[in-house]
């Protein structure tokens, strides 16, 4: 744990390091300036420019000036700390520096890019940094990192194609796997689908999946089951499950939410209900089943819309694998069908990726026809007929149709935000959980131990909710395979002998970190769930509950540098 009141007491001997990031910086403001006008400064002992800070020349030489000029500070001025501060800081302790001596200024983003045309304003804004994050590392204070024990256990929740791959792969790498999914079968959506884009039967891709996953002595799996309570921190969850043999009670080092999303019923969308109007995935259901005659398809003329209550007021979003879902369909029914005529209607065809574009090459050359509609004007579906504006002729066409095939997005399904609220883990608006960072933490929740794939993050195919399972279990083995658990020493503590008791830090906690003990009447903090947001310090009226790293004389420092 943290030593409580670690200082250091020796004279600040500061470093301070500037980089030029190519020109990315250095073409927006004078570098060279800036860092002789950091060499001035107080406790600044040595000041360097460097190229890029961050390549294998420029770590050398911070590690060569720790231990050459005897910093005990170091700060650089560069980029972005999102994405190079843990670089830094892990290399400062390479060369023997607490790595919580480190600070980093944002150069880059704050002020070349935002003032761009602009250099000398943009230097002057680099020396107040500067200025500032000098007069904060003066304050630091030596910290030593946090640990505690792992369970390598995972609980992955879902059985679809993203939970059995993150359960197949976990097991492959000898961790123990509990599968939880709450419907009677595995499979999830995918048990509907007839084809995938790749030509294999969804059936066939399937079984071999679960027929694998059900031989794993290290995996086990709990259909009919669900999830009733979580508690806990990362590396020791104790979770609770509802299962066909009762109440079961399993200790987990990690989760996994793979819990899908299902197709939005179009209800009252372009005629659904009425005879010869259905969904994508009723399509799909029919094709499966050799069924289209049932569905009222003569084999004369179908008729694809897509956004059919996708990318409207109400849901936004586009759901990404309608339009590659239609034109496969479209195909097979061309294929079954080659006289007919079938028509897709669309806004935009979503067909990323080399293979999906040539899906819609061919689906042209088999003959499938596509038209454009605006949603302003968007088609006319009523007794068997549809019209719509063709935008290349200028003229409204009316077609007799067999079959309206409406295709909807994916949602996310109803329970989705009450297992987010048991886990303490974000939806997006509109109701998707929501990953840590698009780009740099894809497959992380922000909670930490807790991750996501598959369609309940956003709508996938197959191949890409397979892929993010395999990620996730590679993200999972990235905690787990530590002999413990290290995490950041950037975290709330409250004082015990100030607080009183108020209360006013518990609901500011996002994270669940802080507990109030009744015996002491005092709130406490759990180190380990901590992720330092500063909620608590900022709230608390007594000042009791202060952010390590961010204590108040240190951030006033950096307050009347400015």
């Amino acid at each position: 744990m943290i030593k409580e009141n670690l200082k250091s007491y020796e004279e600040p001997r500061i470093g301070v390091f500037v980089c030029d990031c190519g020109s990315n910086i250095a073409g927006h403001l004078d570098c060279s300036d800036v860092t002789e006008y950091a060499s001035t400064l107080p406790h600044v002992v040595y000041a360097k420019e460097n190229l890029y800070t961050c390549s294998e020349s420029g770590i050398v030489e911070i590690k060569k000036a720790i231990t050459e000029q005897n910093l005990n500070r170091v700060l650089v001025a560069s980029c972005s700390p999102r994405t190079h501060h843990p670089l830094f800081s892990s290399s400062c302790a390479e060369a023997g520096l607490n790595p919580y001596l480190f600070e980093m200024v944002n150069i880059r983003d704050q002020c070349s890019w935002v003032h761009m045309g602009k250099r000398e304003d943009a230097t002057e804004k680099a020396k107040y940094l500067i200025r500032m994050g000098v007069a904060k590392a003066a304050g630091l204070e030596p910290q030593e990192e946090i640990e505690s024990s792992l369970i390598r256990k995972i609980l992955v929740i879902g059985g679809g194609v993203a939970g059995l791959s993150a359960a197949q792969a976990l097991a492959d790498m000898e961790l123990d796997v509990i599968l939880v999914e709450k419907s009677g079968n595995f499979g999830g959506l995918l048990q509907s689908v007839g084809t995938l884009d790749t030509g294999e039967t969804a059936r066939d891709f399937l079984d071999r999946i679960i027929q694998d996953v059900k031989s794993r002595s290290n995996i086990t799996c709990h259909t009919g089951a669900r999830v009733k309570s979580t508690g806990g921190y990362i590396g020791n969850y104790e979770v609770k499950l509802e299962t066909d043999q009762g109440e079961i009670t399993e200790k987990i080092g990690s989760m996994v939410v793979a819990t899908g999303a299902v197709p939005l019923i179009p209800e009252g969308i372009f005629g659904y209900g009425d005879p010869g109007v259905i969904s994508l995935m009723e399509l799909e259901q029919n094709l499966k089943n050799n069924s289209l005659d049932q569905a009222g398809f003569k084999g004369r003329r179908m008729v694809f819309i897509q956004c059919a209550g996708a990318r409207t007021e109400k849901k936004e979003y586009c759901s990404r694998i309608c339009c590659m879902t239609a034109v496969k369909n479209a195909m097979a029914v061309k294929e079954k069908y080659p006289l007919a005529d079938v028509r897709v209607l669309y806004r935009d065809m979503q067909m990323y990726g080399t293979h999906k574009e040539q899906m819609l090459w061919d689906a042209r050359g088999k003959g499938v026809r596509f038209d454009v509609y605006s949603p302003e004007n968007p088609p006319r579906v009523e007794n068997g007929k549809v019209s719509f504006f063709q935008a290349v002729t200028g003229e409204t066409l009316e077609l007799d149709t067999d079959l309206v095939v409406l295709s909807t997005p994916l949602v996310p399904r109803k329970d989705a935000g009450q297992l987010a609220n048991m886990l303490r883990v974000p939806t997006d608006q509109n109701g998707f959980f929501l990953e840590a960072h698009a780009k740099l933490r894809p497959l992380d929740f922000a909670a930490d131990g807790i991750f996501v794939a598959g369609s309940g993050r956003y709508p996938a195919t197959s191949t890409e909710a397979r892929t993010q399972g395999i990620g996730v279990a590679a993200r999972v083995a990235a905690i787990l395979f530590k002999e413990k658990l290290v995490k950041s020493a950037i975290v709330a503590q409250i004082n015990p002998d100030s607080c009183v008791g108020c209360l006013a830090c518990l609901p500011m906690c996002p994270y669940g970190a802080i507990s109030f003990n009744r015996e002491k009447r005092i709130c406490e903090v759990n180190e380990i769930l901590c992720k330092g947001c500063g909620n608590c310090a900022a709230t608390c009226p007594s000042h009791s509950a202060q952010l390590r790293g961010y204590k108040p004389e240190q951030l006033l420092a950096q307050i009347g540098a400015a």
